[in-house]
């Protein structure tokens, strides 16, 4: 059985883990970077990118995880992931694992009090629309030649993928509809020709 590393350092980690294990696959919360051998898969949650940040890099998990990218292990992050996982932040020096070529800006849709819900068309999820819960919410400014959007919000890309990285600004582990997190249990068993 696929096992799923979740980031458990700030955050809505313990959503992502239950979402995780709703679809089927097992879970271990990552607090320490011992945590990280023998998982199959990672996902960030959403919270604040430059506490998470820091954390990684004093707890001395983010060269291990950022070598796992590399070597093309999955990994999902919403909201305050989608930032970690991107190779520029906008004006910020925190530090980043760089697995999307990509460019984040944080708090783009204005602060906590804007907050807002949008039903999100994902064709690749399917036909429904996905209940969008934007908190603080990044976007994405600049993708490279190999990210499919895979959904945007007035002209901005919300959700991209890159091989078997999927990022997003909402927050899919704050909804009912798990079809977010099953499809990244998907690619996870997918060879693309990123990861090839």
């Amino acid at each position: 059985m696929l096992t799923v590393g979740v980031l458990a350092l700030q955050g809505a980690f313990r959503e992502h883990a239950a979402a995780v294990r709703r679809v089927g696959a097992r879970v271990r919360e990552l607090r320490q970077r011992g945590h990280i051998d023998g998982i199959d898969a990672l996902i960030i949650p959403g919270g604040e990118s430059t506490t998470i940040g820091k954390l990684l890099v004093e707890l001395d998990m983010l060269a291990p995880l950022k070598e796992r990218l590399q070597a093309g292990m999955p990994a999902y992050g919403s909201c305050a992931g989608l930032i970690l996982l991107c190779k520029t932040i906008e004006n910020s020096d925190q530090p980043s694992l760089g697995a999307l070529d990509a460019s984040a800006r944080r708090n783009a849709f204005g602060r906590q009090a804007d907050s807002f819900e949008a039903p999100l068309s994902i064709p690749e999820i399917g036909d429904a629309p996905f209940p969008g819960v934007f908190i603080r919410a990044p976007v994405i400014t600049r993708v490279g030649p190999q990210i499919r959007v895979l959904a945007s919000v007035d002209g901005r890309a919300v959700a991209v993928r890159q091989g078997r990285t999927l990022a997003t600004s909402f927050h899919p582990e704050l909804t009912r509809d798990m079809r977010l997190h099953r499809y990244f249990i998907g690619m996870c068993g997918e060879q693309t020709s990123e990861n090839l």
